[in-house]
């Protein structure tokens, strides 16, 4: 990470990582942009604010609008006097509500949130009862009205174990053309939970839309409108033609990101 601005290089410097719970229906996705409400325009405005200059905040990769989080890593430099837990308690005052700091961290001066990431995971939530259908569960879950083949499932999630090419899985022209889409996913699986189902995947990286890409392929195999095989036949396919339609963004979330303990300067 690169010192905010050229004339404040000379001060001295903590790194520190945020780490972020917020409720992506209120943002148009992580990254700042002009004229729109996204996570990393609100944390860097309450940044500056408190710095009394710009602080720039890199997270651990973008989110889509609509995307929640509750382990969102952020790196950031401020200026030394601002400990981890003093930062944390002043964000959290100033922040809006649906943004919140869970934990801060000192870390070491090559901390990179995004590049020094060895594991991200995530979680998307599935209703299968009648309740899913209430609005203060739909914010938060895809409702699925047709029965559900359990193994169909969980012999989709097992197929992802491993280091796979995940192009069919991934948004077309997102990745630079010498990448070869390749992850390693570290675990895969659907758990039973009250009124319905989640499914969580831990991976080494992620492509655009992948988690998305995979339960809407994962669905529709489970209700029969396709292949129970679909997604063992698609690991490696040359694009996503024939991948289903990718899952609503507003049933995932990101909850973790790993990083090597030598670069935390406070315990995790």
């Amino acid at each position: 990470m690169g010192a905010s601005g050229g004339k404040f290089r000379h001060m001295p410097e903590r790194t520190v990582q945020l780490v972020l719970h917020y409720d992506g229906a209120g943002f148009a996705g992580w990254q700042r942009q002009p004229e729109r409400r996204t996570v990393q325009g609100v944390l860097e405005d309450a940044l500056a604010r408190l710095c009394t200059r710009p602080v720039a905040a890199l997270g651990s990769g973008r989110t889509d609008a609509g995307v929640h989080a509750r382990g969102q890593a952020v790196g950031v430099r401020v200026p030394e006097k601002w400990a981890p837990r003093e930062l944390r308690r002043a964000l959290n005052a100033v922040l809006p509500d649906d943004v919140w700091v869970a934990a801060a961290y000192e870390m070491a001066p090559e901390f990179h949130a995004r590049y020094s990431a060895t594991s991200r995971r995530y979680s998307y939530y599935i209703g299968t009862d009648d309740g899913a259908w209430s609005p203060f569960r739909r914010r938060w879950e895809w409702p699925v009205r047709e029965p559900i083949e359990r193994a169909v499932l969980e012999a989709s999630a097992a197929a992802l174990v491993g280091e796979h090419c995940f192009r069919a899985f991934a948004v077309q022209g997102t990745a630079p053309a010498h990448d070869d889409h390749r992850c390693i996913v570290h675990e895969a699986a659907w758990r039973d939970r009250a009124g319905g189902l989640v499914f969580e995947i831990e991976a080494n990286r992620f492509l655009h839309h992948m988690v998305r890409f995979l339960v809407g392929t994962m669905i529709e195999a489970a209700v029969g409108r396709r292949d129970a095989a679909s997604v063992a036949t698609l690991l490696g396919a040359a694009d996503n033609r024939d991948t289903s339609p990718p899952a609503p963004a507003h049933a995932l979330f990101l909850d973790a990101v790993r990083y090597p303990r030598d670069l935390y300067r406070t315990p995790e």
